[in-house]
Formats: structure tokens, sequence, C-alpha cells
């Protein structure tokens, strides 16, 4: 570290769970973040500030006006930019020495598996089941750790699957994907802080994840109710016949 390094971080350095040792295992992690919307905003800003070396960015929408009430790495600017282009220069504002890989795609398949073999983690900011079902088939196959976010109205929730532990369950376990019943924000509706909060919580889980620090959410979600203000964390059993990772 140099000392430009060594002041921008030294709140960290004084941690004594991540103190420079980890700092340097967060400059060389590699975060795969599945959708850069309302969750995937605020998870990316943290992760880059707190000096993440590589964030890959998959996004294949562009900004529009609806999206400027919550995501907040976008600007009245940026309306019409792909949101890993708009995403990218707020990122590289804040942290310019983090590397930045942008795919301005939907990752499916093979792709995606690709990706979450190359990343240390994977955050899924996504916003539908289907790709929610699809990234946590990747991360159970490339065994590589998942963490979780979702909000919707006053409400939100984040786990961690961790399927390089025989006793994590996966995204499947929780929510089986037969008949699964999909209800989105541009339907339902979203206060705006409550995205926020459930990205930075999942930037807080992914660098406990990398650092192997503290008490991640593995095998527990954590339930957010705004309008009560309440915090609710419940246990998830692995499913030993689950057809993901059973």
């Amino acid at each position: 570290m140099d000392e430009r390094q060594l002041l921008r971080y030294s709140r960290h350095l004084l941690l004594p769970q991540i103190d420079i040792g980890g700092q340097e295992r967060l400059f060389q992690a590699r975060v795969l973040i599945v959708g850069v919307g309302g969750l995937g905003c605020p998870a990316a800003i943290y992760l880059a500030a707190s000096g993440v070396g590589e964030l890959v960015l998959a996004d294949p929408d562009r900004v529009e006006l609806s999206n400027l009430q919550r995501q907040i790495a976008h600007t009245s600017g940026d309306l019409g930019l792909p949101k890993v282009e708009a995403a990218a220069k707020t990122l590289k504002r804040l942290n310019p020495e983090i590397k930045l890989r942008l795919l301005q795609e939907r990752l499916l398949g093979n792709r995606l598996l690709e990706e979450s073999e190359r990343a240390d983690l994977v955050l899924d900011c996504s916003d539908n089941f289907e790709t929610r079902f699809a990234v946590n088939r990747a991360s159970v196959e490339s065994r590589t750790p998942l963490v979780s976010g979702a909000a919707i109205r006053f409400e939100g929730q984040v786990s961690v699957f961790d399927p390089r532990r025989p006793e994590s369950p996966c995204y499947h376990c929780l929510f089986p994907e037969e008949g699964e019943l999909e209800e989105r924000c541009a339907e339902a509706g979203i206060l705006a802080p409550v995205v926020g909060l459930i990205g930075t919580l999942q930037a807080v889980e992914a660098i406990k994840v990398l650092l192997d620090i503290g008490k991640p959410l593995t095998g527990r979600l954590l339930l957010y109710d705004g309008l009560e203000a309440t915090f609710r964390t419940v246990t998830i059993p692995k499913n030993p016949r689950c057809p993901v990772c059973g």
C-alpha cells in the first residue's frame, strides 16, 4: 500500500477484523454484480469505496427517468445511457483505483456460469425471479458465494448462499422455482431508501464473506419492514431434495 491508499482506507485499517491484510484481500477480489438498479447501485458504490479491486457490472438496460427516484449511481444527465456505463462513471469518480468490467447484457446460461466462475463472489441485485434462479444455479455449479437481495414497497430481504459450505442452503431451497408468483416494483411501488438499505446490507455481507469475518447471513434470511421499523431473522433449512443443491 502506498501513502494515499493508507490514508484512503485508514478507517478500515483501524478495524482489527480488516487491518492491512484484509484491505489487500479486498484489492485482489473480483465481484460480479448482476443488476445495476436500485440494489446494485448502492452495493456497487460501497464496494468501490471499500476498495474491492474489480467490479463486474452486468445489466442490459438503459437509464430511464423513473429509475432516478432510487438508482443512485445514475443522474439526470445519464438518461438513455446503458446503466453499466452510467454507474461506471460514478464509481470511477468515487475511486479511480478500482477496475471495472461492463457487461451490457442479460447474463444467462453459459455466459452467466463463466462470469460466476471468474468471480470471488456474486451479488444478485436483479428484479425478476428468472434471473435470480439462473444466478443461483450458476452460483451452485461454480461454487461461488452468492449474496441475494430483494425489495418491494416498504420491505426488503437479504441472505447469503455459500455452496462451499455443505450446510448452506441455496436460493431454490428458500423459493422453489415451481409456481412462484412474481411482483415487481413497477406494479407495486418501492420506497427509495429501502433499496438503498438492502443494497448496502448486501455490500456489508459481501465484505464479510470475502474476508471471512463475522457471521454472514448464510442459512438465514434478514427481513426488514420499513413501516414498522423492524428487522427479523429467520433460519433457512437446506432442502436435501433440492434439485439444484441437494
